[in-house]
């Protein structure tokens, strides 16, 4: 069984990643329900937490049902970050995760996110003072290295694991890379391989499909894999790779009707946590990925993206429905 500190997660768990404006409570309401075994928030600003920022105090809801769920916190200063997970710990969530990955310009452009990696004692230095912040187990999610001279992922894991850390999940791309080539998992095997690591590893890359996840497994012994872009539009993905690891079968894709279905509850749930307006525009970007490969989709995906009441929303899902009722879709 993999832990994470005290919090059993099975045998082989899947991880949701943290998305910026995908990983809110709506969306990870429909992936706990289709089998994610851990999920984390939104990653959060410490900026934003210390100085009351509204926007990053609402990434803290979160809900019973979503346990267990860590909440994930950027930042580029020490003291702040520090200030940040204990904020964070008073929202009760089961882990604090930090996040020394996030490639974007705009977070490590402050020295947060990968920028981390390019200052490794501050990175160790960092982390054990959050550790020593917070009686929840803190994790870190990050990337191989800065670029491809500057792969130390063995060594920082290990000095990770000796300030406190108890997993670590691992995006087999450098920063410079971004999100373009393939993901080298050779990397994160010398880490899991390493034998005075004794903390979880989990692999975040690529895994786009149950036979993906099995080969990762397999292939380089991870102890669990996240799960990013490939659940957007495709909550259905935990279940998928879980029924394939168990039974060595594929379940069928699911059909329209089950797309609809889904939609439909992330819509309600979205409205329900941000408002109608809010939620109305911010759900428009899961119906291209709720709905691909429907063929001759386009007219009603630019329904559904200008609609501005539930009421017509509903009405486009019941015609999507009667359009395509008996049509499965490969995701």
């Amino acid at each position: 069984m993999v832990k994470i500190g005290n919090i059993d997660l099975g045998e082989f768990p899947l991880l949701l990643a943290p998305m910026e404006d995908v990983s809110d409570p709506p969306f990870r309401a429909l992936c706990k329900q289709h089998g994610a075994d851990l999920m984390f928030t939104e990653f959060i600003s410490s900026e934003g937490l210390i100085r009351d920022a509204a926007k990053s105090l609402k990434k803290l809801d979160i809900f019973e049902y979503e346990r267990p769920i860590g909440i994930q916190i950027f930042g580029g200063e020490i003291d702040h970050m520090r200030q940040a997970a204990e904020l964070a710990a008073a929202a009760k969530p089961d882990i604090i995760d930090i996040n020394y990955g996030c490639p974007v310009k705009k977070v490590t452009c402050k020295g947060a996110g990968a920028a981390i990696l390019k200052d490794i004692p501050k990175m160790i230095s960092m982390t054990g003072e959050i550790v020593k912040s917070t009686n929840l187990p803190v994790t870190v999610k990050t990337r191989l290295g800065w670029d491809e001279s500057s792969i130390f992922i063995s060594e920082v894991a290990e000095r990770l694991q000796d300030v406190g850390v108890q997993a670590i999940s691992i995006h087999g791309r450098t920063r410079v890379q971004m999100y373009k080539g393939e993901a080298n998992w050779e990397h994160i095997a010398r880490v899991k391989e390493n034998p005075r690591l004794h903390i979880p590893v989990f692999g975040n890359g690529d895994v786009n499909s149950a036979e993906s996840a099995r080969e990762k497994r397999d292939k380089y012994g991870v102890d669990g894999v996240m799960i990013g872009r490939a659940s957007i539009g495709n909550p259905w993905i935990f279940n998928q790779i879980k029924t394939y690891l168990k039974e060595g079968i594929l379940p069928d894709e699911p059909n329209v009707r089950e797309r609809v279905d889904a939609a439909r509850k992330h819509l309600d749930f979205s409205l329900e946590w941000k408002g109608e307006r809010v939620g109305i525009v911010e759900m428009r970007r899961h119906y291209a990925p709720y709905f691909k490969g429907i063929p001759n989709f386009k007219p009603l995906r630019l329904q559904l993206v200008t609609a501005d009441t539930r009421e017509e929303l509903y009405g486009i899902f019941e015609e999507i429905e009667k359009n395509y009722i008996s049509l499965s879709v490969a995701s």
